[in-house]
C-alpha cells in the first residue's frame, strides 16, 4: 500500500494517544489526590473523587498497556515491556497514598524513553518514522507456500462434498490454491492488483477484479476465508483511513457459513483489543499460531483461527486473546497446528452471487454461462431443428432459382429414386401487331421480339429419361410419353389444381400439399374448396368467421378448416393478393 503524502503512520497515532493520556495523568492524579484530603469531611463529596481517580486509574493503565503493540511494531521490545510492566504497577497501585511523587517519576521516566523528542509536541523520532514508512512502500505480502502448507494440514476436508474456499486478498492466488490441494473444492477469489488478478485466473476458478470493497458476493456461502490483509496503513489527520486490517475482518466474515473456518493472518502487534473483541464475539474455537524461521522474523505473522459462530457477547474472553500478543514469544508455532484440527461442514451451498468491482472477460463468461435469458436468446427453435414441408407451393420462379442454382440436381434418394437435372435454355418468343388506318388500310406493323429463361428438368428414372418443361402442368408439355411412375414422381411435389369453381372471390392457383394428397380423397379436396369460395368458412369459431368476413372486405388472408370423411381436419388458406390457395393439412403449417 502507499501512503498518504500528509499522513500518519497508524502506530505512531496510536502511540502519541497513548502518551498524551500518560502526560495527563502526571498532571491530574496528584490534583485528584489533593481534592480528596479537602473533602475528606464530606463523604458524599469524596467517594465522587474516588471514583474520578478509579476511572482514571483504569484509563491509565489501559493507555499503558495500549502502548505496547505499536512500540514492538516499531521494533521497541524494551520499551514494550517496560509499558506493559508499568501498566502493572498502575493497576496495583493504591490510590489512598498520600504521595503521587514517585508514580509520576516513573511515568515521566517512560515518556522520555518514548520515540518522542519533545514530550510536550509529541515530535517523532525521524529514523522512527522512516523505517516505518519504508515498511509501508513495501506494500504486497502473499502467504508464504510453506506456512500455507501448515495451516492446509490442520483443515479437514469432507468427503463426498464440493467446499467453497475465498481470499477476498487472493494476490496471485498461490496460497488458496494451496489450501485447496486436491480436494473438491470451489476456489474464489479477489484482486485489486490487475497484473496479479490476471495470474491468480490461472489457479482460482472464479478470480473478482478490483476493490473487495466494492464487490459483490454472496453471504453465508463458503466454508473457510482466507483472509490476509494489507495491514501496514496510514491514518490521514481527518482520520478516515480506517485499518484496512480491522475493516477486512468486519466486512468479510458474513460471507461465512456458520461453523465455517477464519484463517485470519495479521502482525501479532496488531492483534488489538478492538480486533479481538470482534474475533470474540463471532467466533468460537479461536487459536493463535505463529509463523515461524525467517518469515516470522521479518514480518511478526500470526495465524488466528476459528469457527463462526452466531454473534454473541465475547467481551469475557478479549482479555485472553489480546494477551497473547504481549507474549508472542510463548506462542506455539504452526508447525505444531494438529492435522485436521477444524473440520469445514459437510454440507453444499452453490455461490449465487459473485461479482468483482471491475469489468474482466472471464467473470463475464462465467456469469452469462449461468444466465438462462441469455442462453433463451441462442436457444435453436424446434421448428429450425429438422427437415420441415414449404408452408405453400413453390411458384415457378422459386422452382427455376432453387433449379438453376443446382440445389435440386443429382440423386434424390425417395421412396421411388430418381436422378434429376436442371438446366436453363434461352427463348425468344416474337409478336406482330398490324397498325390500320380508320379507313381499314394496313400503314404499319409492330414487331415485339421478348427474349425469356426458360427452366428445363431431365428425370432419368428406372423406367425411362423425361424431360419436364413445365412444372404445373402434371407433365403437359413432356418430351416423351407418360408413364405411371413418372406422373407418381411429378406428383410427390405440391400439385395445382384447376379452378372450376364459381368462387366469390379470386382463388388464384389452387395447390395441394403432398401430406395433404396422401390423407384426402379427390372428393374430399373439391367439396372443401366448393365451400370455401362459397365463403362457407367449415369449422372455425365465430370470431375466426368473423375475421375471414373481415378479410374478404379488406384484401387480408382467409383460413378455413374443414374435416374430411375420415374426420382429419385439414385448412385451406387463400393468400391476402388473391395469387394461390393452398389445401393442407395442420401440421404442414
Amino acid at each position: 500500500m502507499q501512503p498518504d503524502n500528509n499522513g500518519e503512520h497508524y502506530a505512531l497515532v496510536k502511540l502519541e494517544e497513548s502518551a498524551r493520556i500518560v502526560k495527563q495523568a502526571i498532571h491530574e492524579l496528584p490534583i485528584m489526590r489533593a481534592r480528596l484530603d479537602k473533602y475528606q469531611d464530606n463523604k458524599p463529596k469524596a467517594r465522587e473523587v474516588y471514583n474520578d481517580l478509579q476511572q482514571f486509574q483504569s484509563k491509565l493503565h489501559t493507555a499503558l498497556r495500549s502502548a505496547a503493540l505499536p512500540l514492538l511494531e516499531m521494533e521497541l521490545a524494551d520499551i514494550a515491556d517496560f509499558s506493559v510492566k508499568l501498566s502493572r504497577s498502575v493497576k496495583a497501585f493504591n490510590l489512598m497514598t498520600p504521595d503521587y511523587s514517585k508514580l509520576c517519576t516513573a511515568l515521566n521516566g517512560y515518556l522520555e524513553k518514548l520515540p518522542v523528542s519533545d514530550s510536550l509536541n509529541f515530535t517523532t523520532n525521524a529514523h522512527i518514522i522512516g523505517r516505518l514508512m519504508a515498511s509501508v512502500k513495501m506494500g504486497y505480502y502473499p502467504t508464504e507456500i510453506e506456512h500455507a502448507k501448515h495451516i492446509a494440514r490442520g483443515i479437514g476436508f469432507p468427503e463426498g462434498r464440493t467446499v467453497n474456499l475465498f481470499d477476498p486478498c487472493c494476490g496471485c492466488g498461490l496460497a488458496l490454491r494451496m489450501l485447496a490441494g486436491e480436494n473438491d473444492c470451489r476456489t474464489y477469489g479477489v484482486e485489486l492488483d490487475g497484473y496479479r488478478a490476471e495470474e491468480s485466473l490461472t489457479r482460482l476458478d472464479r478470480v473478482g477484479f478490483g476493490s473487495y470493497f466494492r464487490s459483490r458476493i454472496s453471504n453465508e456461502a463458503f466454508h473457510a476465508m482466507l483472509l490476509n490483509p494489507p495491514y501496514l496503513s496510514v491514518m490521514n489527520p481527518a482520520g478516515t483511513n480506517t485499518r484496512h486490517e480491522k475493516r477486512f475482518l468486519v466486512d468479510s466474515l458474513s460471507h461465512l457459513m456458520y461453523g465455517g473456518l477464519l484463517i485470519y493472518i495479521i502482525p501479532f502487534y496488531r492483534l488489538t483489543v478492538d480486533i479481538c473483541r470482534v474475533l470474540c464475539d463471532n467466533f468460537d474455537d479461536l487459536t493463535v499460531w505463529k509463523f515461524t524461521g525467517d518469515e516470522y522474523k521479518k514480518f511478526r505473522q500470526v495465524a488466528i483461527m476459528g469457527t463462526r459462530c452466531r454473534r454473541r457477547d465475547g467481551s469475557a474472553m478479549v482479555a485472553d486473546i489480546a494477551a497473547q500478543a504481549l507474549e508472542a514469544d510463548d506462542m506455539a508455532e504452526l508447525t505444531e497446528l494438529p492435522e485436521n484440527r477444524y473440520i469445514l461442514p459437510a454440507v453444499e451451498v452453490k455461490v449465487v452471487l459473485f461479482k468483482g468491482a471491475e469489468f474482466n472477460v472471464a467473470e463475464l463468461a462465467e456469469q452469462l454461462s449461468k444466465s438462462t435469458s441469455f442462453s433463451r436468446l441462442f436457444e435453436k427453435n424446434k421448428l429450425d431443428s429438422g427437415m420441415k414441408r414449404p408452408l405453400l407451393p413453390l411458384n415457378l420462379g422459386q422452382v427455376g432459382l432453387i433449379g438453376g442454382s443446382g440445389f435440386i440436381n443429382g440423386l434424390v434418394e425417395c421412396d421411388t429414386p430418381h436422378i434429376i437435372k436442371g438446366r436453363i435454355i434461352k427463348e425468344n418468343n416474337v409478336s406482330r401487331e398490324e397498325n390500320l388506318n380508320t379507313k381499314g388500310e394496313l400503314i404499319s406493323t409492330t414487331v415485339s421480339e421478348i427474349r425469356s429463361n426458360k427452366m428445363i428438368f431431365n428425370l432419368l428414372t428406372p423406367q425411362g429419361f423425361r424431360s419436364l418443361s413445365d412444372y404445373s402442368g402434371m407433365g403437359a408439355n413432356a418430351d416423351t410419353a407418360k408413364s405411371d411412375s413418372a406422373v407418381s414422381v411429378i406428383q410427390a411435389a405440391p400439385s395445382k389444381l384447376r379452378t372450376p369453381y364459381n368462387a366469390r372471390f379470386p382463388l388464384g392457383k389452387v395447390g395441394v400439399t403432398a401430406h395433404a394428397q396422401d390423407v384426402l380423397t379427390d372428393a374430399d379436396i373439391h367439396a372443401a374448396l366448393a365451400r370455401h369460395g362459397a365463403c362457407d368458412w367449415g369449422e372455425v369459431s365465430k370470431s375466426d368467421w368473423k375475421a375471414n368476413d373481415d378479410a374478404l372486405k379488406l384484401g387480408e388472408r382467409i383460413i378455413s378448416a374443414y374435416a374430411s370423411a375420415g374426420n382429419k381436419k385439414f385448412w385451406i388458406i387463400t393468400e391476402a393478393d388473391r395469387s394461390a390457395t393452398t389445401v393442407m393439412m395442420p401440421d404442414d403449417y
